[in-house]
């Protein structure tokens, strides 16, 4: 075979397959592309994780004060990070241009909203929930082993902190 032979094959070859071979470059292109997963996270504001922290410290020592000997309780979280919530996203990717370059190509996303009957709200697809460092309860009968015993296992199942992260005291 000639090499004008050989190029006319290839010539050929690519007439065939340009189409192809453009569409798996571009496809390449779009799984490089930044960007993540179409879903975005939001933080939750210092305000509201303040406010959630404070009703979930309300709401154990309301429950811990039931506890058989515990008396009279005051509950400390303290936080090592505070949650958040990803939120669906409709994006959408154009392509503008005669090559496959990443330039070529733009990215545009929303958040999706659902109608919640008086109001618009943001889809969640995902929340997680915030992780305590530790845990300090103090409270009338402090003292006494069952009573920090029952006292740590409850606090231990609703924060899922472990036991050494976790204090009971005795209140004056």
């Amino acid at each position: 075979m000639s090499g004008k032979q050989k190029t006319e094959g290839v010539r050929r070859i690519w007439d065939k397959y340009k189409f192809v071979a453009l569409v798996a470059l571009a496809g390449a292109v779009l799984l490089l592309w930044p960007g993540g997963d179409g879903k975005t996270a939001e933080r939750a504001s210092p305000q509201a994780a303040a406010l959630v922290e404070a009703e979930l410290q309300q709401e154990m020592e309301d429950i811990l004060g039931r506890i058989q000997g515990v008396g009279e309780v005051q509950v400390l979280l303290t936080v090592e990070s505070d949650g958040e919530r990803q939120l669906a996203q409709d994006s959408e990717l154009s392509y503008s241009g005669s090559t496959a370059a990443p330039e070529d190509y733009s990215r545009s996303s929303q958040t999706v909203l659902v109608d919640g009957g008086s109001a618009e709200a943001p889809v969640v697809t995902r929340t997680v929930y915030p992780t305590y460092r530790g845990a300090l309860v103090v409270c009338q009968g402090g003292d006494r082993a069952d009573v920090k015993l029952a006292v740590t296992e409850a606090v231990a199942a609703l924060t899922g902190l472990s036991a050494d992260r976790i204090t009971v005291a005795k209140s004056q």
